[in-house]
């Protein structure tokens, strides 16, 4: 039998754990002005039918792109996969340009959180810090070329094919690395 992959019209959400919702909703709105906007809580899993108080509190990012948290008070403390780097996994939020970036970093420093950064990705610059949770997030602007878009579109499936075979870094695009403002 033959199918068609589903027509996927954008992201309806993300979601992550928190230790706190309250504070995770507040921490959001103030330190990235994002828009509170519902809370669903329940003492059994819907999907599952199991008991298992949790808020699960949903966050407008902006874009009709939505961020939501679950606080789980009956299930262990949170943790993270021990084996995978802490910046690996993380949440990226794009801000307009360079300006917006710095003036972000200086916001989110002024909030007393620790931000590192700017990094240069060649592409786009970022500022990375920590959510109340020890969730990574990146702040990221886009200072590309189209050109510079077009060859990074052109040389993926050939850095994945040598990535698979090789396991080392492909070197097709080698020149996002020299950041012309150092």
């Amino acid at each position: 039998m033959s199918t068609t992959a589903p027509a996927l019209k954008r992201i309806h959400h993300v979601a992550y754990r928190c230790n706190d919702a309250k504070e995770t909703v507040e921490w959001y709105q103030r330190v990235l002005g994002m828009t509170y906007t519902t809370a669903f809580a329940e003492d059994k899993v819907p999907s599952t039918g199991e008991d298992d108080p949790y808020m699960h509190v949903f966050l407008d990012c902006g874009g009709g792109n939505v961020l939501a948290f679950f606080e789980l008070p009956n299930q262990p403390a949170m943790g993270r996969d021990p084996n995978t780097p802490a910046w690996v996994q993380h949440l990226a939020f794009e801000v307009e340009d360079e300006a917006a970036l710095l003036a972000a970093k200086a916001h989110v420093e002024a909030q007393g959180i620790d931000v590192l950064g700017p990094t240069f990705h060649g592409v786009f610059r970022s500022i990375y810090f920590f959510d109340p949770n020890g969730h990574r997030v990146e702040l990221a602007c886009n200072i590309g070329t189209d050109a510079q878009y077009a060859e990074l579109k052109r040389v993926a499936p050939l850095m994945l094919d040598e990535w698979s075979r090789t396991k080392r870094a492909p070197r097709h695009a080698e020149w996002l690395h020299k950041d012309p403002s150092a």
